[in-house]
């Protein structure tokens, strides 16, 4: 192969990989990303602008349909999870607090987990609309293979790829994986959710967490000391310890 035809064939597949790359930030700026110092995001307005200091109590009316819980629905107090598939605290909290939490706290019907989707950039969106789309029974096992590979898929040219291929091993199809990481009306809906989040809680980071009782509700910016954490779920519990 001669070098001029060398040139041609890397500026075809130069020029393949932009329009795909062009292709896919439009997709998702439909969605609500934006371009933020050369970074495909989820661009935040102006109105969520203000964070809530930790303990806060918030009349948020926040609420959510709720397809995902971790422990009874009778449980009297909920804890709401916003969390980011890409976001290395949020993994931290589900791989190494919430089996702790789980064993004292949600396993005994105390306390239920409700994971609120916030993804803050393109490959957690979309990794987010995948795991929606597995057996309920299996939904928070994918999100923990996803955050124990997270710099693996999150760090990768071939995102997409990885994210079929670990749905694949659920009994997932590459077809219905690709078509849950297109699906408009589920990616509206995480909008939705993130969008009330920012404006009723004033959340602007991940994780966050809205933990509500009978006696109100206040939320915890970022991955609380796990004292700290049943400090306030025993305050709602009626526990004085």
């Amino acid at each position: 192969m001669t070098f001029e035809n060398i040139v041609k064939k890397l500026s075809r597949v130069l020029a393949a990989a932009f329009m795909f790359f062009m292709a896919d930030g439009f997709y998702l700026s439909q969605k609500g990303f934006g371009w933020v110092d050369g970074n495909l995001v989820l661009v935040k307005p102006a109105k969520a602008s203000m964070s809530v200091p930790e303990g806060s109590a918030v009349p948020s009316r926040f609420e959510m349909n709720v397809e995902h819980m971790l422990g009874s629905k009778e449980a009297p107090v909920t804890i709401y999870e916003f969390s980011s598939l890409g976001c290395s605290h949020c993994a931290d909290f589900h791989l190494n607090m919430l089996p702790e939490l789980k064993k004292d706290y949600i396993d005994n019907g105390k306390v239920k987990l409700v994971f609120a989707d916030f993804p803050i950039d393109a490959k957690s969106m979309k990794g987010a609309m995948l795991a929606r789309c597995m057996p309920a029974d299996k939904y928070f096992d994918f999100l923990s293979l996803l955050f124990k590979k997270q710099l693996t898929w999150g760090l990768s040219f071939k995102t997409e790829k990885l994210l079929t291929s670990y749905a694949e091993l659920e009994g997932l199809s590459a077809d219905k994986a690709k078509a849950c990481m297109e699906d408009d009306d589920m990616a509206k809906e995480i909008m939705s959710v993130r969008q009330d989040a920012m404006e009723k809680l004033k959340i602007q980071g991940t994780p966050s967490f809205l933990v509500r009782g009978e006696g109100g509700e206040e939320v915890l910016p970022g991955v609380p000391d796990y004292e700290r954490l049943k400090e306030v779920l025993n305050k709602y519990l009626g526990v004085n310890k």
